[in-house]
């Protein structure tokens, strides 16, 4: 089978590798010509799960690929506008938080404008290996794709996001009972509109609400139970102090500070990005249940303060057993369907968890330049995007930090680049050798 070779491979073309490819386009146009993107779908696009005619993103059009890092980028969301003829309608609408829709053509009108970096879409990697010298050195890596070919890089940078939370009280159903929300749109195109559904959506978080709200729509005629552990659907806490930690100057400190401080911090910070929803969704959400109980409807319906302690298949349906946590008591819910908006696994996807096993890793660590940290000599570097929260702050897997954070890998590969050429070799560090400053001031 057909092998080739890279300098720097990096797999996902989502926001933050393509950010990336921006950033070497602009900072390291040598590297960016021997640079590959990977993609196992077939088009970008951005939360395609659910991606909703009527979803916005929750941060500012200014927190695209490359503004935080260089304003006059010709990647800006800006320039995209202006290049589709679109500028004037979007400063008309007067509104800093684009559409799901318009962040997905924007990532898309990226890809399709990089002049260096290639982007390859529909190729699915099965595996990543690590590759040694004679005498055991770390030299490199090699991505098997499910179409049985490989491609061997130096450096491998990794943003595939974390792996759907399925909780383990479902994961014995069968799969094509249970939707999680990144699976949305698909998994609603395989049902009939027009039948009477009887459904169970899980959680408490922004996409709950989303799927909550385009059920209405998509199966209008379903009974939906809404099942959450909390007493309601609650609004993001979040104010223009907390936001601050969202900064990316705010890496450095979270960062420096000890374990048990970080894991303080990210307890406080917990409900400005998890189990809430915008305060235009949480007012939406009510208006839509108010206008139900007008019109005396109510198979569309919020069970609160609940836990699911067991689940089965049983005759054609799925038996939920509920746990009221005020009072103990156990009931039964019998849906056809069972709809997740129970965001993300906290685990290292898959693909970095058995590259850590490959290498021999006791944890999947990295230094502040997003450098997996591996206890040996290396000639190789591996970066992860987007997976970070417990050492990089919580703004680590959203949009906030990404233009930065691919100024700061762009500059830990020349680093190491440098230190290679030289002789001097690389250890992975928990600070790193994060800019070209610090090598050339060994």
């Amino acid at each position: 089978m057909t092998r080739r070779e890279v300098e720097l491979l990096a797999i996902g073309a989502g926001p933050s590798n393509l950010g990336l490819a921006a950033a070497l386009e602009e900072l390291a146009p040598d590297l960016a010509d021997n640079t590959l993107i990977i993609d196992r779908n077939p088009t970008i696009e951005w939360q395609s799960g659910l991606l909703l005619p009527w979803a916005k993103s929750q941060v500012s059009f200014l927190k695209d690929l490359v503004t935080l890092r260089n304003p006059r980028s010709r990647f800006t969301f800006l320039n995209f506008l202006k290049s589709t003829g679109r500028l004037d309608d979007f400063i008309n609408l007067g509104n800093q938080s684009p559409y799901r829709l318009e962040i997905s053509a924007y990532l898309n009108w990226v890809a399709e404008s990089l002049a260096r970096v290639r982007v390859e879409l529909g190729q699915t990697c099965v595996s990543i290996d690590p590759v040694r010298s004679a005498t055991g050195t770390l030299t490199g890596w090699v991505t098997r794709l499910a179409d049985g070919s490989s491609i061997a890089s130096r450096y491998l940078v990794i943003a595939t996001g974390r792996d759907p939370n399925i909780p383990p009280v479902l994961a014995g159903l069968p799969p094509n009972r249970v939707i999680h929300s990144t699976r949305y749109r698909p998994g609603i195109a395989g049902l009939q509109r027009q039948l009477p559904y009887r459904l169970a959506l899980i959680g408490s978080s922004q996409s709950a609400a989303e799927v909550f709200r385009a059920l209405r729509t998509d199966l209008p005629d379903s009974d939906v139970a809404w099942v959450m552990r909390s007493i309601g659907p609650t609004a993001d806490p979040s104010s223009k102090f907390t936001n601050e930690l969202y900064y990316p100057s705010y890496v450095d400190e979270f960062f420096d500070t000890p374990a048990t401080g970080r894991a303080l911090i990210r307890q406080e910070l917990y409900k400005t990005n998890y189990s809430c929803m915008t305060p235009a969704m949480l007012q939406s959400l009510y208006t839509d249940f108010y206008r139900d109980r007008l019109n005396h409807r109510y198979d569309r319906r919020l069970i609160t303060m609940t836990e699911v302690t067991a689940a089965r298949e049983d005759n054609g349906e799925v038996v939920l057993e509920l746990t009221d946590r005020k009072s103990g008591a156990v009931s039964e819910l019998r849906r056809d369907m069972v709809f997740l908006g129970t965001g993300f696994n906290w685990q290292p996807p898959k693909l970095v968890q058995g590259l850590a096993d490959a290498i021999g890793l006791d944890r999947v660590e990295v230094t502040r330049g997003y450098r997996l940290q591996i206890d040996e000599p290396t000639e190789a570097a591996c970066y992860l995007q987007g997976i970070n929260e417990a050492t990089h702050g919580i703004g680590d897997s959203l949009l906030s930090v990404l233009a930065h954070r691919a100024k700061d890998i762009t500059l830990d590969v020349l680093a190491h680049r440098a230190a290679m050429q030289d002789g001097t070799g690389v250890r992975a560090t928990a600070h790193g050798a994060n800019t070209l400053e610090q090598i050339a001031g060994r």
